[in-house]
Parts: C-alpha cells; sequence; structure tokens
C-alpha cells in the first residue's frame, strides 16, 4: 500500500507520540495536532487521507471536531477514546465516524484497522472522475456539482448520497442498502435518516421543485434515480 498522510489528533503526548511512532514505522506520512482546533488548522492546510481522533480532549474535543470535519470533508475518521461502551461506539458512528478504537489499544490492532479504512476509502476512490446525463453533472475529484447548469453546493454527506444514486442509475436502493453505501454501516444509525437527506439533497437540487427532482420514491421499497432519457 502507498504510503499515506494521517492526522492524529490527541492532548496526551505520549499516546500521540506513540501512536506518531507506529504509523511512520509502517511507512505512513504523520502530522500531528494536541488539540481539535490545532487538528482543524492542520487539515484545513494540507487535507489528510485519515484522522486518527481522540474524543476526551479539553476545551474542543473531538465529537465538537469531528462535526466540524464532517461539515468540510468525508475524510475517513478513526476515534480514539478511553470509553469502550456501545452506546459511546453508536454515538461516533451516526456523528460520521469510520470506525472506533478503545484504549488501551494492541498496536497491530491499530494499524490493522488503518490500513484497512485506507483500503476501503481508497476502492471508493477507484470510480469515474466525472458523471454527467444532461441534468446532473459531477466532478468527484472536486467535489463539484451542477444541476440543471446551477451549481450546487452540497454537504459530504449529501454528495455521497448523490454519488451513490447517479452510479446505480434506475436501480430501487433500500433504505438498508443506502445506510450501508453512504453512511458505511447500517448499525446504530435510523432508516429515517436516509428520508431526511433524500429531502435536503432534493431541496438542495432544485429549491422551486424539489419534487421535480429524478429521485423517485418507491413505496415500500426504496428509492431510485432515473436519469432523463
Amino acid at each position: 500500500m502507498n504510503a499515506a498522510r494521517i492526522l492524529v489528533v490527541d492532548d496526551d503526548d505520549d499516546i500521540r507520540k506513540l501512536v506518531v511512532q507506529l504509523l511512520e514505522r509502517a511507512g505512513h506520512r504523520v502530522e500531528e495536532a494536541p488539540d481539535g482546533r490545532a487538528g482543524l488548522r492542520a487539515l484545513h492546510a494540507s487535507p489528510p487521507d485519515l484522522v486518527l481522533l481522540d474524543v476526551s480532549m479539553p476545551d474542543f474535543d473531538g465529537w465538537q471536531t469531528l462535526e466540524r470535519i464532517r461539515d468540510l470533508s468525508d475524510v475517513p475518521v478513526i476515534m480514539l477514546t478511553a470509553r469502550g461502551e456501545e452506546l459511546e461506539r453508536v454515538r461516533g458512528l451516526q456523528s460520521g465516524a469510520d470506525d472506533y478504537v478503545t484504549k488501551p489499544f494492541g498496536r497491530q490492532e491499530l494499524i490493522a484497522r488503518v490500513q484497512a479504512l485506507l483500503r476501503r476509502s481508497g476502492a471508493r476512490g477507484e470510480t469515474a472522475e466525472s458523471y454527467g446525463d444532461g441534468l446532473v453533472t459531477i466532478d468527484f475529484a472536486q467535489r463539484a456539482v451542477t444541476y440543471a447548469g446551477r451549481d450546487v453546493a452540497l454537504t459530504p454527506l449529501e454528495f455521497k448520497l448523490l454519488s451513490t444514486f447517479v452510479r446505480h442509475p434506475r436501480q430501487v436502493l433500500s433504505r438498508d442498502q443506502l445506510l450501508e453505501l453512504v453512511w458505511g454501516d447500517a448499525f446504530g444509525v435510523s432508516g429515517d435518516q436516509v428520508k431526511l437527506y433524500v429531502g435536503y439533497l432534493r431541496r438542495k437540487l432544485d429549491p422551486d421543485s424539489p419534487d421535480g427532482v429524478p429521485i423517485e420514491t418507491v413505496r415500500g421499497f426504496g428509492y431510485r434515480y432515473r436519469p432523463p432519457s
């Protein structure tokens, strides 16, 4: 696997230095930040391939940092925490984290989880660079979308949802399929989230006529994108 650029955000100097050392030994390029605000500045300055983010940090904790990250990017995020309770893991997944590692962690386990997530995110990236059907155009590399010739600003989650629809044209996708394809895991995420975000996406694409957007509701089954003929 090619070297990835990884951002480690943790206020514990000893743990942060250990994680940096492990990742560098595995061949990755690593940048570190001692708190959430510094982590966000580092992400702005040079977007990483993956973020390791501690939950318990003073002032600006991991949950707040993750929320800001998800407003800006769909970069893979692994949460690091001393808490291993199921509710904490569910909260992380619902908030947009991709994986969850409990401290104290095994060194080999941490590296294996990082490598597995990098492989998954790399596989998602090995797709067509652009899409166009006369109504919707997408530049996947630039995360740029137009609808009927008008630029549309989407959040990372909305962009993933639209990308999933156009990559499965005329195919009915169930809520569970969309949770898996867009959120990454159906566990801990309500199916109502799909309905909510389909509504957001329709209104973003065409604020004047959201019902005219060719994302159809197939009652009892799910949703289908039907590109113009």
